[in-house]
């Protein structure tokens, strides 16, 4: 066999690996590890988790320790309740430990129906997924008086909490000593607790407030490690932490503890977050951990600094909790209204955050003026090939210069048949004599990488792109097209992708297919390599292209299928304008074997 042949085919399995090796590690990797987790959580009849070792107060109730998983409303029925209503939120407060764990928001819904259930966040203790926030106290070793814990009930001057009216709830121990929470939340997500303490009694009282965030078991997964799921925070000087439910297990202990001035900590969804925000000018011991058995207990929770209070004194405290929708503009401007430290990094821009934040900048501003995020994302495709234009225009003229010197490289070619090596050493001298870069073809594709990673970014982890339509059958820019060749786009009542072992390859809707071809004309705009290998390896490439983005964001599929016609239009226009015939129509003939070459090249 000869060597090209060789090559060829190394080639063509190389590019085959890649196809595979992608499905099975980004198209959907962990999906059906996510279906098995949820199926076992929801399945398993187990007590709840304790709380991490070397915690004083435990987080959830010792009674869930002892009974069976409830239904939602069998353990919101556990508690007197107050009814939260406000613009934003629905949902109640436990007087029975004063916890925030019935949340629910009322602008999102679970699919693009609106008549759909509205996204529930927190659930109560009891739960097979229970998520809650919590704000109690921890007591100095040989304490005697009792303080507030999960089984406290407390009482409460009303029975509605609004933006416009604040909750107070009180609890006296008993013992002189008096604790009372107001309880405000705004016009969006974020509540904001103050909590006083008045020692009315004969000794002194010392304590450590103790807010923190409980998740039994692993919520459902998108599955993508481009996008991070799971336990988050920002403690002082530190950088923001982020754990995996599979990596906090993995740490020594399965905890890992921080200490710094302020500072925030919680879990976060793709578009979710519950975090408790302790004072930003306090001193906290933070801990993220793991616990018990088949069924994790997630936490995240800080410990403040040692507070004892007089006989006759008094301590206040204040806690904030944001539950709610990772909306871009509301978190950045609760990190600087309320001096939350790097608040917007609970949205993960990811290492170009300097890329990937401005990006989504200008596409919301584009938004806001055109209405549709579609239309959007085509004219920022416009606006990024104006930036790269001068950098393009170089690329493109070196490639006609390229195509116009291609009879003398086919020449060379015959006149050292055998002979690779001086083929190659005259090809490069040719190229320095125009003064052709090889490689300068590469550069407008190159030079979109970043760019294509900060949109699919955008795309993806924004909330202000989830369910977000386009025209036609896009109705959400966020997922995938839902059409699919295999199932001649619907008209076959099976859904490919379902089917075991090869379901993760046949995510191939009319979008990608459209990018595909738009890919392999522009590939074809460009000169045919001298390399059989490399040619046969840009033949395939659109084809590589087409499965990869088969499973990825609608959004940006039409992005790169709109930035490839741009790139024919304008290369185009400047082989035109350098009197470089525009042969896409011959090396397309060429594949068929029906493209003459140049009887009369000479070199």
């Amino acid at each position: 066999m000869k060597q090209d042949n060789k090559n060829l085919i190394l080639a063509i399995s190389l590019s085959l690996l890649v196809v595979f090796a992608w499905n099975y590690f980004y198209a959907g990797p962990q999906m059906e590890k996510t279906r098995q987790m949820q199926a076992q959580v929801k399945a398993a009849q187990v007590p709840g988790a304790t709380v991490p070792p070397g915690t004083a107060v435990p987080g959830m109730p010792a009674a869930e320790a002892a009974t069976a998983i409830l239904s939602r409303d069998e353990a919101l029925a556990q508690s007197p309740r107050i009814t939260i209503d406000t613009a934003k939120l629905s949902g109640s407060i436990a007087l029975k430990g004063a916890r925030i764990d019935d949340v629910s928001l009322k602008a999102y819904h679970e699919t693009i129906d609106p008549k759909s259930p509205q996204i529930v966040l927190l659930s109560p203790p009891g739960t097979a997924d229970s998520f809650f926030a919590d704000i109690g106290y921890v007591p100095q070793p040989g304490g005697s008086v009792p303080l507030p814990g999960p089984e406290t009930l407390w009482s409460a001057d009303g029975d509605r909490l609004t933006s416009a009216k604040p909750l107070m709830l009180s609890y006296d121990t008993g013992k002189g000593v008096i604790f009372k929470r107001s309880i405000a939340v705004d016009e969006q997500y974020l509540l904001t607790v103050n909590d006083s303490v008045e020692n009315n009694g004969s000794e002194a009282v010392s304590l450590y407030a103790h807010p923190s965030v409980m998740r039994r078991g692993r919520p459902k997964l998108s599955g993508y490690a481009v996008l991070h799921e799971g336990l988050i925070g920002l403690v002082g000087e530190s950088r923001v932490q982020e754990f995996t439910y599979d990596g906090i297990e993995k740490e020594p202990g399965s905890a890992h503890a921080l200490k710094g001035d302020g500072g925030w900590l919680g879990f976060t969804d793709k578009y979710w977050a519950a975090v408790v925000i302790p004072d930003q000018r306090a001193t906290i011991n933070a801990v993220f951990s793991a616990s018990g058995g088949v069924v994790k207990t997630y936490k995240t929770e800080a410990v403040g600094e040692l507070t004892t209070i007089s006989p006759g004194a008094s301590a206040s405290f204040k806690t904030q909790i944001f539950a709610g929708a990772k909306e871009t503009a509301l978190i950045d401007t609760y990190q600087k209204t309320q001096g939350i430290k790097n608040f917007d990094l609970m949205i993960d821009w990811g290492w170009f955050y300097f890329i990937t934040k401005p990006m989504f900048w200008l596409l919301d501003s584009i938004y806001k003026v055109v209405g549709n995020f579609g239309i959007a994302i085509l004219l920022i495709t416009v606006l990024v090939k104006g930036a790269f234009f001068p950098l393009a225009n170089r690329s493109y003229m070196s490639m006609a210069r390229m195509k116009a010197v291609q009879p003398k490289m086919e020449a060379i070619k015959k006149l050292y048949p055998d002979d690779r090596q001086k083929q190659q050493q005259e090809t490069m001298a040719l190229y320095k004599a125009e003064k052709i870069n090889p490689v300068a073809g590469c550069l407008p594709m190159v030079i979109q990488i970043p760019v294509f990673f900060a949109l699919y970014k955008v795309i993806f982890i924004t909330i202000e792109m989830r369910q977000a339509p386009f025209f036609g059958w896009i109705k959400d820019l966020s997922a995938p097209d839902p059409t699919n060749v295999f199932n001649l786009f619907g008209l076959l009542p099976f859904d490919p992708t379902h089917l075991p072992l090869l379901g993760t390859f046949l995510a191939l809707g009319i979008w990608p297919l459209v990018m595909g071809v738009s890919m392999f004309v522009q590939m074809k705009m460009n000169p045919e390599p001298a390399d059989p290998v490399q040619k046969q390896m840009f033949t395939y490439m659109p084809i590589i292209f087409t499965f990869m983005l088969g499973t990825f964001p609608s959004g940006l599929v039409i992005y790169w299928t709109w930035n490839n016609l741009l790139s024919v239009l304008q290369q185009g226009l400047i082989m035109r304008k350098a009197g470089v015939k525009i042969e896409l129509w011959d090396n397309i003939a060429g594949l068929f074997g029906k493209k003459k070459p140049d009887a009369q090249a000479k070199p």
